[in-house]
């Protein structure tokens, strides 16, 4: 049985992180709010009971300070460690009850496919980092509703530390001791733009002589900084709400992702995935924002090169879920953020019955909607154009909860901090009619609200 006990309810789950968060590797699942209109439920917790790390072909298992090397598949090791604990009954009106949390980089598909290794490899975050937590502060936000919920292997003595801190926010807060956020310099593109240009080029050739019909092609930003990643990521959440952000932290690193995008959810055996594909600004009064609003509802391009990616994810579900149940309930909705609109498709399905969350995600990994189409050749040919490596960017953040709930985002609009260095990546899907200027404005387009928000501080 789930425990749950209530806790005050706030509109703003920054004090709640902020509570647990030196209890190592803590995890807040953002829905964005109060700010943004479209997420539900925050997920705060820290102190797992074990960490999987899979890093350069090095797979490991820590607990309890001691670390072991595991044979296998990365997904094979989740697989295993989830059953060796209880499934509790499922609560209808929580997502999580204890499972694994963490991140999946997008070069974790090097570990599922014969991939080329052309690309600098220039950061050393880990390209899969998952913890069992059996703990969490669940927030509702649709019910405002706020409590800890602890898996029955929660020992009672670590449930009851957490309750006292958590108690401690009824007290006068004290001043932060945090040191403050700061970049030491703007961003750097690490694509000059003659070689965005060429690639780009090149991706036409490849469309051209049949290769593929669509390659997502990335730019990296980088910088320096000084001071608490933390801070960076409640500035971004003011300048970016959105239902999919997540701030991950460890000593590997800190994860700030601002991600509008769903990758796959399951929900009684339920799929789920939400691929955008079609990007425009948002104006600067009602009537011009409206404009660009109406333009990509109607663009025909934006809509064929959405349309491509809801055909590869309909094959990629279809590898898992029951025969005819894979359905597009909901085709070309646009949704409106703080910098853009997008076009947004709905895929559904249901699970196989041998099939689990986890067989799900192992099979679409990584997400269609940022490699191209097909999906392995135009990874293949991402690797060759694009001068490093994506790490954590297209990569997915979420939870596998026992109940059999799963919740997973693609980590676009996301920044990582490793040591000093801070890097932002933004992309595009090319097709046989993009114009490359347009596409090199539509890159900034997505994140430079992101990027400014940060620069401000240098």
């Amino acid at each position: 049985m789930i425990s749950r006990t209530a806790l005050d309810y706030r509109e703003d789950s920054s004090p709640l992180f902020e509570a647990i968060r030196d209890l190592g590797s803590p995890v807040w699942l953002d829905s964005g709010r109060p700010l943004s209109p479209y997420g539900r439920f925050d997920i705060i917790t820290a102190a797992p009971d074990f960490l999987v790390r899979f890093n350069r072909g090095n797979l490991q298992l820590t607990r309890n300070g001691t670390s072991e090397t595991l044979p296998g598949s990365p997904f094979d090791a989740l697989r295993q460690l989830l059953a060796k604990h209880p499934a509790p009954e499922p609560q209808d009106d929580l997502p999580f009850c204890g499972g694994l949390i963490g991140h999946l980089g997008y070069d974790l598909g090097r570990a599922l496919e014969q991939l080329p290794a052309l690309a600098g490899d220039d950061i050393a975050f880990p390209e899969m980092r998952m913890g069992f937590y059996s703990w969490a502060i669940i927030v509702d936000h649709h019910q405002a509703r706020a409590e800890l919920i602890a898996h029955p292997s929660c020992e009672a003595q670590q449930l009851q530390a957490v309750l006292q801190r958590l108690q401690r926010l009824q007290r006068p807060a004290k001043a932060t001791t945090t040191p403050e956020f700061k970049l030491r310099a703007g961003f750097n593109n690490d694509l000059p733009p003659e070689q965005y240009n060429q690639a780009l080029a090149r991706i036409d050739d490849y469309i051209k002589d049949g290769d593929c019909y669509q390659v997502n092609f990335t730019q990296r930003f980088s910088s320096t900084f000084e001071g608490d990643p933390w801070r960076a990521y409640q500035m971004l959440r003011q300048a970016a709400p959105t239902p999919y952000s997540a701030y991950l932290e460890s000593d590997d690193g800190a994860v700030l992702s601002l991600s509008p995008e769903q990758f796959l959810s399951t929900d009684q055996r339920q799929v789920t995935t939400k691929p955008i594909k079609g990007t425009r600004p948002r104006g600067d009064n009602k009537e011009t924002d409206a404009q660009l609003k109406q333009a990509l509802r109607e663009s025909q391009k934006d809509r064929a090169e959405n349309l491509m990616i809801v055909d590869l994810m309909r094959n990629d579900l279809s590898k898992v879920c029951a025969l005819g149940s894979v359905k597009v309930p909901r085709l070309f909705a646009v949704e409106s953020y703080a910098n853009v609109h997008h076009l947004v498709t709905t895929v559904t399905g249901t699970l196989a019955q041998e099939q689990q969350p986890l067989d799900l995600l192992e099979h679409c990994f990584p997400g269609g909607s940022i490699t191209g189409a097909p999906k392995i050749r135009a990874m293949e040919i991402i690797d060759e154009l694009e001068p490093q490596r994506r790490n954590i960017y297209c990569g997915s953040i979420g939870y596998i909860s026992l109940c059999g709930r799963m919740d997973t985002s693609i980590t676009i609009r996301t920044l990582l901090c490793e040591q000093d260095r801070i890097f932002c990546w933004a992309g595009g899907g090319i097709v046989a009619d993009s114009i490359t200027e347009q596409e090199y404005e539509e890159t900034y387009n997505k994140v430079n609200n992101l990027l400014k928000t940060l620069e401000a501080t240098c």
